[in-house]
């Protein structure tokens, strides 16, 4: 069957999945999802993720930190990376002041084709105005670097004050601008988010899903 009689069949939303695909397999965003992608996320339950210690740089930042949850990402198959949200001992609320969303990443991906991707899922989320969406993508493509197997690169939101990064343990990067720790964690955790299925399994230990602040950002 040819791809053009599958894209005719397909709903919006998977159609432009198919017209930027070659864009998403050059960077293996794991800002998007299809139905096809969500049914390929593979989690883990609360009751295993509660066995699992933070990393210490997590526990330097968020002191008795509890693992809300935890998803691989997969695209058509390939195992992209592992998605873990930790919290402070009292859990998630869409108003909590720190957490940390930690990505294990499972192959080579190109840091500023992630950084373009993140802007893209910023812009479908309306967060933030076009002039700040760009000030943001010039921040991103400065920070993020090229990935390989087994990198670790984690974010922590911290309110008011913005948000850090970290690469295998060591600080990256701060950004100190609450509108863009807001839209960047919106990207997985606001209930419009485009991997719905994954959001579910990273606030799945939360007891608390609905909602997320975006703070100032329009």
């Amino acid at each position: 069957m040819k791809p053009q009689a599958i894209q005719a069949h397909r709903p919006a939303s998977q159609l432009r999945w198919l017209q930027t695909g070659l864009l998403l397999l050059s960077c293996f965003s794991p800002l998007h999802a299809s139905s096809q992608t969500q049914a390929q996320i593979q989690a883990q339950s609360p009751a295993q993720t509660q066995s699992e210690s933070a990393a210490p740089h997590i526990q330097q930042e968020l002191g008795k930190a509890r693992l809300s949850g935890s998803g691989g990402y997969r695209w058509f198959g390939l195992a992209i990376y592992q998605a873990s949200l930790w919290t402070g001992p009292e859990g998630w609320r869409p108003d909590l002041k720190r957490y940390a969303l930690d990505l294990r990443y499972a192959r080579s991906l190109v840091g500023k084709k992630i950084a373009q991707a993140s802007q893209d899922e910023m812009e479908k989320l309306q967060v933030g105005t076009p002039e700040k969406r760009q000030q943001w993508l010039a921040t991103m493509q400065q920070i993020f670097p090229d990935v390989k197997e087994g990198t670790h690169i984690t974010g922590i939101y911290d309110g008011a004050s913005g948000a850090r990064f970290y690469l295998d343990g060591k600080l990256l990067a701060e950004v100190k601008d609450a509108d863009f720790a807001q839209a960047f964690f919106a990207i997985w955790l606001h209930p419009n988010t485009s991997a719905p299925a994954l959001r579910k399994q990273l606030l799945a230990g939360s007891g608390n899903s609905a909602g997320y602040s975006t703070g100032t950002a329009p």
